[in-house]
């Protein structure tokens, strides 16, 4: 997992929500293996994934608190599904 998934995670926030699902949505890391690393349901996982999706089509970023980040986060998006968002 990327270097940010490999720290002690706390507290989960908005941005490592992304990460993980950013990495999920690119085929970098299984649901199952994310979820048995992190002690997370499966169900919770997938959640953030569809949430992320949504968020980047309808309003260019998942994460409202990362507005410089918005052309950044859609483009991941649009690259790991391999078309386009609008």
């Amino acid at each position: 997992m990327s270097e940010m998934m490999g720290e002690e995670i706390k507290r989960w926030t908005a941005r490592r929500k992304l990460a993980l699902a950013l990495e999920i949505i690119q085929g970098k890391t299984p649901v199952a293996a994310a979820s048995r690393q992190f002690d997370l349901n499966p169900t919770e996982i997938e959640n953030w994934v569809e949430y992320g999706k949504r968020g980047v089509a309808q309003h260019g970023t998942a994460s409202s608190q990362q507005p410089g980040r918005e052309a950044d986060c859609r483009q991941s998006f649009q690259s790991a599904k391999g078309q386009r968002l609008e």
